[in-house]
């Protein structure tokens, strides 16, 4: 049985158990309940408070959790990175009073800093040749200016909103941040064995992301022109029709481009487009 520690409550919890359940891992979830075990697959969910979780897994109470890069880099945990999820995207940057003239970062040198991520904070500064007084806070860090607390802060941004209702403006991103798969490094065979079965299931999903099946009747005097415009994964898929001179064209788009290479197809005469959702790919 294979232990998972994994964020109790917010965003992050709910596009985990959202990944797990897209895996076919089957939960009976429950906020009372500390530890949940699948009812499909050899695994047990340990649910934690986000910066508990690096250590608990360096420590071998639980053998692999999904984190923030943020708490992971900031404890310096003992622990391997085994997938990098790409959910939970956020930065850690610094903001200040959004009336101040900036000009560089120089501006910190001797400013006091709030933040709840003091060991990320104190490298970069060090890298930088930045001297400020870093002080410490646990929550509600964007209040800190306000109050003449601080004269900046060092905190997680996602979408900006929370600094504009404190009046401040982010002026420099120190690093990105999502979510982490990582593990205890003296994982026995068996419990390994069980990991890398999560891991196959987890990447089956993970590459189905964003990705559209797409299927179209093409004319063949226009095949080649169509087939240099997917970028699918491998060869598309060919099939003959009952129409001699049409074939049907089988593909996978990346939704990001999907309209327009769509668009070019329709020009090259492709007809009767059908669009399909892939839920998983195993590559």
């Amino acid at each position: 049985m294979l232990r998972i520690a994994v964020q109790s409550k917010g965003r992050l919890y709910e596009q985990t158990m959202s990944l797990l359940n897209e895996a076919d891992v089957k939960l009976d979830i429950s906020r009372r309940t500390l530890l949940v075990k699948s009812r499909n697959f050899p695994l047990e969910v340990l649910y934690l408070r986000d910066d508990d979780i690096p250590s608990s897994v360096a420590d071998g109470i639980a053998d692999i959790g999904i984190v923030g890069e943020n708490e992971f880099v900031e404890q310096q945990a003992d622990a391997d990175v085994v997938m990098r999820l790409g959910y939970s995207r956020c930065r850690l940057s610094l903001a200040i009073p959004k009336e101040v003239d900036y000009q560089s970062l120089e501006w910190f040198e001797g400013k006091k800093i709030a933040t709840s991520y003091p060991v990320i904070l104190q490298k970069f500064l060090n890298e930088k040749g930045i001297h400020a007084h870093i002080h410490r806070i646990a929550g509600s860090v964007e209040i800190a200016p306000g109050i003449a607390l601080a004269d900046a802060i060092f905190d997680i941004v996602s979408s900006g909103s929370t600094l504009v209702s404190n009046n401040l403006r982010e002026v420099e991103v120190v690093m990105q941040s999502e979510a982490l798969l990582i593990a205890n490094r003296q994982l026995g065979d068996e419990k390994h064995q069980v990991l890398q079965q999560l891991l196959f299931r987890l990447d089956a999903v993970r590459q189905a992301e964003d990705k559209k099946y797409v299927r179209m009747n093409v004319p063949r005097s226009q095949l080649q022109e169509v087939l240099d415009v997917l970028p699918g994964l491998k060869s598309p898929t060919i099939i003959p029709l009952a129409d001699a001179e049409w074939c049907c064209v089988h593909t996978v788009l990346d939704e990001k481009r999907f309209w327009e290479i769509i668009g070019k197809l329709k020009e090259l005469g492709a007809q009767g487009i059908l669009v399909t959702p892939i839920e998983k790919m195993i590559l």
